[in-house]
């Protein structure tokens, strides 16, 4: 699978906030918390803030589910022009209304 080619050739630099996600799981192992904490983060750059309120506007301006976690790792993938490599079909709307590019 994608993803663990990606992991395995550490390829992967998530939004913080996905971080803050993986290691909210109070089953996670420590050596899987090891490796998540290992991972290089995404840069969150001036504005970022701003710019995924904005993201989050147009979705609900359109009446389309706007999960804040969602929007807040679609905007960190947009602002450092990388590719979000998900399953998760809710950020198909995101896509259509911002340059966030999907895998």
């Amino acid at each position: 699978m994608l993803v663990d080619r990606a992991l395995g050739g550490r390829q992967v630099f998530p939004p913080p906030v996905v971080l803050t996600e993986l290691l909210s799981d109070p089953k996670l192992p420590k050596r899987v918390q090891a490796l998540f904490l290992s991972i290089p983060l995404l840069d969150v750059s001036d504005g970022y803030w701003q710019r995924a309120g904005a993201l989050r506007a147009k979705l609900l301006a359109k009446q389309r589910k706007a999960a804040l976690a969602d929007d807040l790792i679609a905007q960190s993938c947009i602002d450092n022009d990388d590719v979000l490599v998900t399953r998760d079909t809710d950020f198909r709307s995101l896509a259509k209304v911002s340059a966030l590019k999907l895998i």
